[in-house]
């Protein structure tokens, strides 16, 4: 082979070789095209999997809700036009629904039923005078100011007695403009019950008054322009007393008609002491205070009687006494509550709701 043979040769081997690399790096862009574009459609399925996921999950968040709306105001329309509101357990006055884990036990001594504002004194239940139930007040001492006045120096009242009958008087002053009631009979130590008893001039023994509680008072009427007293009644303007009297928390303690409960004849003038909506609801129901005692034994917390004074909501119920040894009385631990005996056979808890 001449030279001009070999150096054709070789320019056909290097035009070769360079052909191949060319046709090699061309697999190469491809290959990576091909990988560029598969990894390209992986990324654009997975986001659009992702909106989906994204679109279902809000579809089913607002149905969710849009459920959970109407599921909750078919619960609180409930509560709300349900008869449950009226009791502790299923219902309160804020239109919750508390379980049993918001009552707490209080443990009362079997003394404490003969204690407390809605204690029952008549001919078959005795008072039994005991300590810490009623802090007595002069009334002389105490009214100087007041619109209403007292028959003597003597007379004595439970402090908070007291205090909401001054506010019904200062009331009946500033509807009437008469200072013309005097207080004539209030508290009476057993002593004072013999005395009374044996003159004649009642028929409960020693023990069995009402006035014993320092709850109960005497009203009379002596006018300015000098005309005659006596006893009160409920006539012309002195009707406004009665007529709001429970607003205050008094009740007529011996009302007309209800003789063969109380034991003793009617009177106008004898007021007693419960507590407001106590008064509220004997004034509503036409009962005396021996009828409301056997009627609150029908209620217990889980069917409370409900009274509303004003803006007010009141649940009571009763529990009864346990025969020896301590009481356990279920009591709110969410609600301010008051707890009194009856001085018969249990006790009654008042529950504010608001």
């Amino acid at each position: 082979m001449n030279n001009g043979d070999k150096r054709r040769n070789r320019k056909r081997e290097r035009s070769s070789r360079r052909y191949k690399v060319r046709y090699d790096r061309l697999v190469a862009v491809v290959l990576v095209l091909v990988v560029l574009a598969v990894v390209l459609t992986s990324c654009v399925h997975a986001c659009s999997d992702k909106d989906k996921d994204k679109n279902s999950a809000k579809k089913n968040q607002t149905t969710n809700s849009s459920t959970t709306g109407q599921q909750d105001s078919s619960i609180i329309d409930d509560l709300t036009t349900s008869d449950e509101t009226s009791s502790l357990l299923t219902g309160t006055g804020d239109g919750t629904k508390p379980s049993e884990s918001l009552y707490q036990t209080e443990i009362f001594k079997s003394d404490a039923v003969y204690s407390g504002d809605l204690v029952l004194v008549n001919a078959e239940h005795e008072y039994k005078f005991p300590e810490d139930d009623i802090e007595l007040i002069n009334l002389y001492d105490n009214i100087a100011d007041e619109p209403f006045h007292v028959s003597d120096l003597s007379q004595k009242l439970d402090k908070p007695v007291l205090d909401q009958l001054k506010a019904l008087m200062r009331s009946f002053y500033e509807a009437e403009n008469s200072k013309e009631i005097y207080v004539i009979g209030t508290y009476r130590k057993f002593g004072d019950q013999e005395d009374v008893y044996y003159s004649g001039n009642s028929q409960f023994q020693p023990g069995h008054s009402d006035y014993h509680t320092g709850r109960s008072l005497d009203l009379c009427i002596v006018p300015d322009d000098g005309s005659s007293s006596g006893y009160f009644s409920p006539r012309g303007i002195y009707g406004y007393i009665d007529e709001h009297a429970a607003e205050y928390g008094f009740i007529l303690r011996f009302p007309e008609g209800k003789e063969s409960f109380t034991g003793e004849r009617a009177r106008t003038y004898t007021y007693r002491y419960v507590g407001v909506p106590h008064a509220m609801y004997i004034k509503q129901n036409n009962l005396c205070l021996e009828e409301y005692i056997d009627v609150l034994k029908e209620h217990n917390n889980e069917n409370p009687i409900e009274v509303s004074t004003g803006k007010k909501l009141y649940q009571i119920y009763y529990v009864p006494a346990n025969k020896t040894g301590d009481t356990e009385v279920p009591v709110p631990s969410n609600k301010t509550y008051d707890v009194s005996g009856n001085n018969v056979d249990g006790f009654i808890v008042t529950v504010s709701m608001n």
